[in-house]
């Protein structure tokens, strides 16, 4: 696939506005400001296709990227810190389960802090994607925040945690250094391809 050859699609406030055109969709989530942005972008190897703000929860419909006609890249919108009412986290929350119901996820990249323990909303997070069925990357980001020394115990935490299955992939992985890109990239291209994803 060309990741360089992408283009904004739309954004979607509702489930009549889901593309139902048969293109794998690969969906991104994670919390308001786990740098969910900044990894579709590293993927694409762009500065600002998905937009990066400065405070998080910019992301308030689901957004689609078209990559090389192959594959959509699908921004959902973030949870947690967001600095919004409780009535817009509930539409959030509404389009959220919508998308998920509406069985057309091909694969979920599923972005948590490497830093940190899952949160409760994490953790439910995971679950929705395991039980949509879909196969199911986790990406640790922020992996150069980290000591060395502290690398290995923090996945092996998230793991737990999030209670993963052995088909499940844990990818350490760094928006801002690239590290762990070429991985998510193969599992992308294998699901465009139409292709199981092979694990270690």
């Amino acid at each position: 696939m060309n990741f360089q050859k992408v283009e904004f699609k739309l954004s979607a406030a509702s489930p009549e506005q889901f593309p139902k055109d048969g293109i794998p969709q690969i969906a991104f989530a994670g919390k308001s400001n786990v740098g969910k942005s900044s990894v579709i972008n590293r993927v694409l190897q762009r500065k600002k296709m998905a937009y990066v703000g400065s405070s998080p929860g910019k992301t308030i419909h689901i957004n689609y990227f078209l990559v090389d006609e192959a594959a959509y890249l699908v921004d959902l919108p973030g949870y947690g810190y967001a600095k919004v009412s409780q009535s817009e986290k509930a539409r959030w929350a509404k389009l959220m389960e919508q998308y998920f119901a509406a069985g057309l996820i091909s694969l979920g990249i599923f972005i948590v802090d490497a830093r940190h323990a899952p949160t409760k909303n994490d953790i439910n997070m995971a679950k929705w994607f395991q039980d949509a069925g879909c196969p199911f990357v986790v990406l640790a980001n922020k992996l150069d925040k980290l000591r060395k020394r502290d690398i290995e115990p923090n996945l092996d935490r998230i793991y737990g945690d999030l209670d993963l299955r052995d088909t499940d992939i844990l990818i350490p992985f760094s928006a801002e250094k690239g590290t762990g890109r070429e991985d998510l990239v193969e599992c992308i291209e294998c699901i465009a391809r139409g292709e199981p994803i092979v694990t270690e």
